[in-house]
């Protein structure tokens, strides 16, 4: 079964519907049927909120928590050994100390991350990366 995590960048996506939503509407649709598994750090998670309520608001929070109800992601919470390999990370890479959390779940899962977010090229080595595209469905048809 493949296993993924999808970070902020990939739900970001899929819930705004921008570039890339394709590929992670594809992620879930395979969790759907069984054929992968979806995760996610509450710290990533957590970073959704903050982007959308910024952007839009308390309701759209509302709105962003009962969308991804819906879907199969198992969320993990964060201890002592998580934050003491994010933090480690973070030390030697320049990616942000939420995106070292998504980075370290893909390494303990040995799952694929699941993102557009450019900081990630800086540990492309470490970890296996889909890389979301920059095209939508309708630039791709054209």
């Amino acid at each position: 079964m493949k296993q993924y995590v999808l970070d902020a960048n990939a739900l970001l996506a899929l819930f705004l519907a921008e570039p890339g939503a394709d590929q992670v509407q594809q992620c879930l649709r395979q969790a759907v049927s069984g054929q992968a598994a979806l995760h996610m750090s509450f710290i990533n998670y957590g970073e959704c909120v903050y982007n959308v309520e910024r952007r839009f608001g308390l309701h759209a929070v509302t709105r962003l928590q009962m969308y991804v109800e819906n879907y199969p992601i198992t969320y993990y919470e964060v201890d002592r050994r998580r934050v003491m390999s994010a933090a480690h990370l973070k030390a030697h890479y320049p990616i942000s100390y939420a995106d070292a959390f998504a980075a370290v779940l893909a390494q303990e899962l040995k799952a694929t991350l699941v993102t557009g977010d450019p900081e990630f090229h800086a540990v492309q080595h470490l970890i296996h990366i889909e890389w979301l595209s920059e095209k939508t469905s309708e630039q791709e048809s054209e």
